[in-house]
């Protein structure tokens, strides 16, 4: 009876860590995902495209989603001319942010 409830625990123990593996890697994935939609925002408003429905389309998408997050940088921080620095700031907090979600808490519970 003893090695049966000792190999539930095991068995536990090791959804445990693989739930906690599975979260530190959608917290990695989600964090490295809306650096590089940052990134393309940034790009597609240096680059004038042509005009066409799916340019636009991206281009508002990619408005959509990244500029509330700017937003709040933008708000802080002081405006330096034609330089936007709202960007390298939410990047550089989402580092700090998946840093400390993904070692500090998680890597606890791992």
């Amino acid at each position: 009876m003893q090695a049966e409830l000792g190999s539930m625990g095991v068995i536990y123990a090791g959804l445990v860590l693989d739930a906690v593996s599975s979260v530190q890697n959608f917290v990695r994935v989600f964090v490295y995902l809306y650096i590089f939609l940052i990134i393309a925002y940034i790009i597609t408003s240096w680059i004038r495209l042509p005009y066409s429905p799916w340019l636009n389309r991206i281009q508002r998408f990619l408005y959509d989603v990244c500029d509330p997050y700017l937003r709040l940088f933008r708000r802080i921080l002081p405006p330096l001319g034609p330089f936007d620095l709202s960007p390298m700031v939410g990047i550089l907090a989402l580092v700090l942010i998946e840093q400390l979600v993904v070692e500090s808490l998680l890597g606890r519970l791992h």
